[in-house]
């Protein structure tokens, strides 16, 4: 099984927001996930709330940012 941490959208039309999650590689965008790491709101002046440790145990572990995910982890720090 390989794990990406990627976005997860929720929302509604036209007022996204995002969860910063890991999932397997195989499951769906919004589908069942395996851990959550943050959230992303895109509306409200783009407050990104990430959990650090929890990402750095996950990419440890083997999994693979997306590179929007890379972006978000830029931003925040």
């Amino acid at each position: 099984m390989s794990v990406k941490i990627r976005l997860s959208r929720l929302g509604k039309t036209n007022r996204p927001y995002w969860r910063v999650v890991a999932v397997d590689s195989r499951k769906k965008r919004d589908g069942a996930f395996l851990d959550n790491l943050g959230t992303y709101d895109p509306i409200k002046h783009e407050v990104i709330q990430l959990n650090n440790e929890g990402i750095n145990n996950w990419v440890l572990k083997g999994a693979i940012c997306s590179p929007a995910v890379k972006k978000l982890i830029k931003i925040s720090k």
